[in-house]
């Protein structure tokens, strides 16, 4: 009787798995390959999509350019993406709405940077930024690195025009210093740190410092955000879980091993070492706004945009307030 009753639990527990499993909302969502991804690696491995109704599948691609390709070409429902350059693409049409932080702390103030800096190589002669003026310097074009770098720059009081700026992949970063392709590079971790790593003689030469908000929001296009608000509130809720879990230092060992296992190329004594440097806020408020309308500015001098574009209609924060509302026990470390 004991062997029956047993069977029969374990055939109860499958047939609710399985409807637990087909009662799922799915949902491809987009990731970068860094560290920067390490909240939705740890919302899937940790089971937190599952515990919120998501069957989710990650997409994971190494650029933010790549990211907003697959979301556009439907390999994904949800994608990450900075403030650099999507202000531009919804002037031209592009619709899409963010509904919560993927990496940054924009919530509490506009500039977070410290995820991203600068490196020399030994025989570049470069020690401060000073220094660049006629120097090389590998950047990915149209990155919040790049943006950086034209921060660091002008606030040192050097012109674009004075050094040579040269395209470059960040899988290609560390290769490009080590070869003396270029001078220096800005890079974003996991990359600055393997670059000090590998590249004998190698410095850190400039590290975050308040240039620009290295931060970039989940979004998703208007249909998708909307027409299931349930769902969209689930994704919301579970990403902000996994970033309290994130934040938690009684976990930092966990969260860099999930994370050097969904990264390509990083592993964990990397991880444990660059994540220190990376905020997770899922929050959306008025700083956020201002970081987003300094990136506008930015891009309208550039001449990449003709008008500011009010962020109220690409953020909508209802979902996150809801869920803080709910679940204040997942900010309560958060200013």
């Amino acid at each position: 009787m004991k062997q029956i009753g047993l069977k029969l639990l374990a055939t109860a527990l499958t047939v609710f798995f399985m409807a637990s499993t087909s009662m799922a909302a799915e949902l491809k969502i987009g990731a970068a390959g860094n560290i920067g991804g390490t909240v939705v690696f740890v919302a899937q491995d940790k089971g937190f999509f599952a515990k919120h109704g998501i069957d989710a599948k990650l997409e994971i691609r190494q650029t933010g350019g790549a990211l907003s390709k697959g979301l556009k070409a439907g390999e994904m429902d949800y994608a990450p993406a900075a403030f650099t350059n999507l202000p531009a693409a919804l002037e031209r049409g592009l619709k899409v709405n963010a509904v919560v932080g993927y990496v940054g702390a924009s919530y509490t103030k506009p500039t977070s940077d410290q995820f991203v800096g600068l490196a020399a190589s030994a025989g570049s002669g470069i020690n401060s930024v000073q220094d660049l003026k006629g120097k090389k310097v590998g950047v990915t074009f149209g990155s919040t690195g790049d943006l950086y770098l034209r921060r660091l720059l002008r606030n040192n009081g050097i012109k674009s025009s004075e050094i040579k700026r040269i395209n470059t992949r960040p899988p290609s970063l560390v290769s490009v210093l080590d070869t003396g392709g270029v001078d220096a590079i800005i890079a974003w971790e996991p990359n600055l740190t393997r670059a000090l790593d590998k590249v004998k003689g190698a410095k850190l030469v400039s590290r975050g410092g308040d240039q620009v908000c290295f931060c970039a929001m989940l979004h998703a296009i208007p249909d998708k955000v909307y027409k299931d608000k349930k769902t969209t509130q689930a994704l919301v809720d579970a990403i902000s879980e996994a970033a309290a879990f994130v934040r938690d230092p009684k976990n930092f060992e966990e969260v860099t091993l999930i994370a050097s296992r969904y990264a390509p190329g990083m592993d964990h004594a990397l991880a444990k070492r660059v994540l220190k440097h990376v905020n997770f806020d899922p929050r959306i408020g008025g700083q956020t706004y201002k970081a987003w309308n300094d990136s506008v500015a930015e891009l309208i001098a550039q001449k990449k945009m003709k008008k500011p574009f009010d962020p109220k209609n690409y953020f909508d924060s209802s979902f996150i307030e809801s869920t803080m509302k709910r679940h204040p026990e997942w900010f309560a470390d958060l200013k």
